[in-house]
């Protein structure tokens, strides 16, 4: 169990007749409808969802498992209180450049609303906040197998902050979270997917 940043696919994404937690019927319908009244095209191009195959790039899922608190303190530091909502704040990122949230009156889960942010505006601040504690290379860029989430819990991070400290290996669990959003901002407008947590 435990909270996971996925990617949809269409079949789920334009679903109307599934469940609460798998049907995205509702959020999709509003959100083009919310588009159309923004003078903007409605998203209407969604693919199937990838195999998940590491390292393939077709899929997206990462698991939730470290605290927050010092991305969040990160962020309150380097950005404006707009940006901290943009990054922290959203139901369901997609592959649309959005200069504002969107929040449509979809319940999902235990919110009774549903925001949306485009994933050109969470990029753009996830890579300001990388170049900040100087994310390495090494970090993983494909994420279909809990890749991001194996790498920084199970040694080969640390590994890499023995060999070659700097600021991002002061607190791993802060540039697990930079490098999450940062690749899943990539993968959204890659694939061009919607994210959302499940």
């Amino acid at each position: 169990m435990g909270v996971y940043l996925v990617d949809v696919g269409a079949e789920d994404w334009f679903d109307d007749e599934g469940d609460e937690e798998d049907g995205w019927g509702q959020v999709a319908s509003a959100l083009n409808q919310e588009l159309v009244r923004r003078g903007l095209p409605p998203y209407a191009s969604v693919p199937e969802k990838g195999d998940v195959v590491r390292g393939s790039g077709q899929a997206f899922e990462e698991k939730l498992i470290p605290s927050m608190d010092g991305f969040v303190a990160l962020c309150q530091a380097h950005l404006s209180p707009g940006e901290v909502e943009t990054v922290c704040g959203w139901t369901v990122m997609v592959p649309l450049s959005l200069d504002e949230e969107v929040r449509l009156p979809v319940e999902r889960g235990y919110a009774d609303s549903t925001v949306v942010v485009g994933a050109p505006q969470v990029l753009a601040i996830a890579e300001r906040l990388a170049a900040v504690i100087d994310l390495p290379a090494e970090t993983p860029e494909m994420c279909d197998n809990l890749d991001l989430t194996m790498w920084f819990l199970d040694g080969a991070a640390k590994d890499l902050a023995a060999a070659r400290p700097g600021p991002w290996s002061d607190d791993l669990d802060t540039a697990f979270y930079v490098a999450l959003y940062l690749r899943a901002a990539q993968h959204s407008l890659r694939r061009g997917c919607p994210l959302t947590y499940c």
